[in-house]
């Protein structure tokens, strides 16, 4: 069967999360300590500029794969392998039920078999893979089956940004996937474990802001919406007059004029909020739920000064800024202040990182 390279299977090998986006490449390394808990061994960010990635695809595969290897040599690890992920609009994912007690070669003619039913490709364009996901509820003896599968070139355009930073990639993953693993590990950490809390997690990226509500470890709803931090690079470009790379320059750097704040940042940080309250409202419309107990946020724009307060003020609802790394140990090396800074950029790394201690 052609896989992914092991989608949901554990790498117990020391393993890179590398979490390549529209705006960064994002690395991190777990370890564990002694007594089992989880250390962050190394972490980088490496821009990328406009238009490398589009869509989830690979447009300038040179640039991207450069920016690939400065990460690389900037965290200064030496940990070869690595986990990466396709977003989710790359990958058909298909839950089934097959009898249980299959051997492996049956499960994958079984498997082979219904996925002719629900990819609109032939599966000789695919890469495909499955997980056993446990007893099937209302069937008893058959087993629930996730099925994923996305097309060869998108899954050889991530083998090969590894490949070319002298990387082997023996995980590739779903964005979506990765960020609800590391978001797992916190949500058990709200009172009484969060237990059938429903948890709204927004991840603020450049172009995109995707919208998952948990409860109890299982996905209840999901939508993306087309707003994000390039939003706010336009409007520094339209207010002073910069090009799009010096506005997001000094976007990053904080190098803006007096009146920045007022002017452009905080009518901005309000646009986000009420696209958050629209996306819960369009979650309670099609759905039986009415609220929500916690709302996440994570991505590289979700640490806009505000904007927590903002949304809980727009919502109703709690509000806070997610750290994946919270709990963990630090390793010599790193910058706690910096690290604590960019942190909910890491999510989606730090989920592909986790993946090495996954069961």
């Amino acid at each position: 069967m052609a896989a992914f390279g092991s989608l949901f299977r554990r790498q117990s090998a020391p393993l890179l999360g590398l979490d390549v986006s529209s705006s960064s490449v994002k690395l991190v390394e777990l370890g564990r300590d002694a007594s089992g808990k989880l250390v962050l061994e190394r972490c980088a960010i490496e821009p990328l500029e406009r238009g490398w990635i589009t869509d989830g695809n690979v447009e300038k595969f040179d640039e991207v794969a450069e920016a690939v290897r400065r990460v690389v040599r900037k965290s200064g690890t030496r940990t070869k392998h690595a986990a990466l992920a396709l977003p989710p609009s790359a990958v058909i994912t298909k839950k089934i039920i097959l009898p249980g007690g299959l051997s492996e070669p049956e499960l994958e003619i079984q498997v082979e078999s219904e996925a002719n039913q629900y990819i609109p490709f032939s599966l000789d364009e695919v890469s495909l893979d499955f997980c056993v996901m446990g007893p099937a509820n209302n069937a008893t003896g058959d087993v629930e089956v996730l099925i994923a599968a996305s097309r060869k070139e998108k899954v050889q355009d991530r083998q090969g940004l590894a490949e070319a930073a002298g990387l082997k990639a023996m995980i590739l993953d779903v964005e979506s996937f990765a960020s609800r693993l590391a978001a797992s590990r916190l949500i058990e950490q709200l009172p009484g474990q969060g237990q059938d809390a429903v948890v709204a997690l927004f991840e603020v990226g450049a172009a995109t802001t995707s919208m998952q509500v948990l409860r109890n470890d299982e996905l209840i709803y999901e939508r993306d919406q087309a707003f994000g931090g390039a939003q706010l690079t336009q409007l520094i470009v339209r207010q002073y007059g910069f090009s799009a790379e010096e506005a997001e320059t000094k976007k990053r750097s904080g190098d803006l004029p007096d009146d920045y704040g007022t002017g452009v940042l905080k009518p901005f940080v309000a646009s986000i909020a009420q696209e958050i309250a629209r996306a819960l409202q369009f979650f309670f419309t099609s759905t039986p739920y009415n609220r929500v107990d916690y709302v996440l946020l994570a991505g590289g724009s979700a640490s806009l000064p505000g904007l927590t307060s903002a949304v809980t003020r727009q919502t109703s609802f709690a509000c806070s800024l997610i750290n994946p790394f919270e709990g963990m140990e630090m390793a010599g090396g790193i910058r706690e202040k910096k690290v604590r800074r960019e942190a909910p950029s890491y999510l989606t790394s730090c989920g592909l990182a986790m993946r090495r201690f996954q069961q």
